[in-house]
Parts: C-alpha cells; structure tokens; sequence
C-alpha cells in the first residue's frame, strides 16, 4: 500500500487542531491521537463495525473532487451534541443508551463536523498546489444488522484508506472516529511516490500492472454492474490515439452510452481540436508513454483553459517512474491496454458525473 505520507500528516495536524477548537466549542477537553491506517473494502469495514454510527460526508471541490467520510460513535455524537445542547447527564445516558437521536441533535453535531471541516479546510490547502475546498453534506445514522446497506450508503462501494483516531472527552475514551479516504480522492491529495530512480526506468510496476494500476487508481465502477453513464448534457469525451483500431474501438465503447468521442492523432493540432465545445474528459493513450506524452499531457490542461479537466493516460507498459511523471504531468487517472470496455466507462463516468 502506498505511504500517502504527506495526506497523513495533513489530517495528523487537522485533528489536532480540530480537537482544540472542539475543546472550546464544548468546554471539555478533546484530545486526539492517530492509531493506524487501514487499506480495506466497504463490506469488510461494515462487517467489522460493531457500534451503530454516525456518517458525516465530506465533499471535496474545485481542484480535488470526490468526498470522503467521517464516521463517529452513534452514542458519542449524541454525547457530543448533547454537550452542545445543555442537556442533563442523565437525559443524554438516556437517549445514548436507547440511540435515540432528534433532529436537535443532527444540527448540534452539525455544527461540531463543521467545525471539523473548517480547520481540514484551514490546514489542507497551505500544503496543496491547487484549488481546495471542503463542505459537508447531510449526515446519515447506520445501524448495523438494522440499517439497510445500498451501493451509496452508509458510504460508497469501493476501496478506502480508514485512518482510525482515538478521541478523548474530558479524559475519557469514546469509541469511534475513523476518516474513510477512497483511493481516487489520495490519489489527488498526496500522488502516489513510487520509488525509483532514473536509472529504474526501464523497470516495470509489478508483473500484474493491470490489477496493481486499479488498486492506485480505482475506478468506483460499483458493485460490477454496467458503469452508470448517463447520456446528454454534452457529455463528450477527446480521444488521442495513434493506433485507428483502437480509436474506434473506443469511440464505439462511448457511443455505446450515448456519450460522443470526439477523436484525433496525437499530432494533430490541439488548439482547433479544443475550439470544438463540450470536451469534459480527455483519453490520451501511447504506445510507452514518454517525455513528450508527459509534455502533452500538460499542455492538454493549458489548452482546455479547465484546471480541473480530467485526463487518464494509458499505455501497452507502464514503468515506475513512467507512472509518477503521468501523475505529476497533471493526469488524474492511469489505465493499462488493451481496454477492459467496462473499466474504461466506469473511469469516465466518474469524471463526466463530476464535471
């Protein structure tokens, strides 16, 4: 699993914070404390909760899209809002013990997330290159072996980082705090490093690229189903593509979906192609991806005057180094050929759903 070091210290240091601000706001003492970090799969982390909980998402914007999830102790933000609120001890033990939650009580914990929310905002963006802002979205309660489970809720299918915390209120241990991080929303916060040196680039990622370049790069395709794109709202998509195979294989994928590709040569002139309205993705692929595809990729993103244009590289072979430098160049997503037709949908509809 990659490090993600520098995503750790930026949630390390904006719960620290979050805990002295959440002190004042509740007049007790919040301390917090990092435990472990977890690669785990939705149905796993749902099978091992055992207390019911309270899910507060998280959307990220401009530069770095997607949401990751907060997830608390159902009794601790009844606690924690009961706190907020004024409400006597034995009222909150009460509605604790029976997981009775009010509509007061989702808007006092609300106002704690928030807060939360802030300083990640306040912490996060002095250590990223571009655009950054979060804001939460409504909270949702699970239960488990209650509550029912669906391919969104209580979270999202697919792979997370679950950065587990250990809170402290007034000195006494509360029973859950985990931040669940989809590995597209990492990927854009802290790219993967993969350790090589100039002289490692003709070493490749390991023998099965393919299954290791998904684990990196996920593409929340759901529960195997068809990918959900969705035609109209001139979704089109730039193919680049030397190989004319290739190029209207991938156009017959999209059309498939009633999502136009409009397609071109590597060569071909990007500024007109870019005079054409409504490109909202851009699938460059190469033979083995090298300096000048890494230049493109770039210019891609200049030309399209849209900082947030999503760009996935693919490539016959990828390299260590190969993979960094398309991640530093400004691509969002790496993708390995030939095309699986159902894994190149489910990458696109991530991006045109967004855009």
């Amino acid at each position: 699993m990659p490090e993600y070091t520098k995503l750790r210290k930026m949630i390390q240091s904006g719960l620290k914070q979050s805990a002295e601000e959440s002190s004042m706001l509740l007049n007790k003492e919040v301390t917090v404390s990092d435990t472990e970090v977890l690669e785990i799969g939705k149905t796993k982390y749902l099978e091992d909760l055992e207390d019911s909980a309270f899910v507060v998402p998280v959307e990220s914007r401009e530069d770095y899209p997607g949401r990751f999830f907060m997830v608390f102790s159902l009794r601790d933000a009844i606690l924690m809002s009961g706190i907020l609120l004024g409400i006597p001890p034995a009222r909150i033990s009460e509605k604790r013990k029976l997981l009775i939650l009010e509509a007061d009580d989702i808007d006092a914990f609300s106002e704690i997330a928030n807060q939360i929310i802030g300083t990640f905002n306040s912490v996060f963006q002095p250590c990223l290159p571009n655009k950054f802002h979060l804001k939460q979205l409504p909270p949702t309660k699970f239960v488990p072996q209650m509550d029912e489970v669906s391919d969104e809720l209580p979270v999202p299918d697919g792979e997370f980082l679950v950065y587990k915390a250990q809170l402290k209120l007034g000195g006494e241990g509360l029973n859950l705090f985990d931040i669940l991080v989809p590995f597209s929303l990492a990927n854009l916060f802290d790219p993967p490093e993969i350790a090589a040196d100039e002289g490692d680039v003709e070493k490749s990622v390991p023998h099965d690229q393919a299954e290791s370049l998904r684990k990196l790069f996920p593409s929340d395709s759901g529960d195997g189903g068809e990918p959900p794109v969705r035609s109209g709202d001139a979704r089109t998509v730039l193919v680049l593509e030397d190989d004319d195979q290739v190029r209207e294989l991938v156009r017959g994928y999209l059309a498939s979906r009633g999502v136009t590709a409009i397609t071109a040569h590597l060569g071909e002139d990007l500024f007109q192609v870019f005079q054409q309205e409504g490109i909202r993705a851009v699938l460059l692929g190469t033979v083995q991806p090298g300096e000048k595809d890494f230049s493109l990729c770039t210019r891609l993103r200049d030309l399209s005057r849209n900082p947030r244009l999503p760009i996935i590289m693919s490539s016959q072979q990828w390299t260590r180094t190969a993979v960094l430098k398309a991640v530093r160049s400004g691509a969002l997503d790496i993708m390995i050929k030939p095309y699986e037709e159902d894994e190149l949908l489910a990458k696109l509809s991530k991006y045109l759903d967004a855009a």
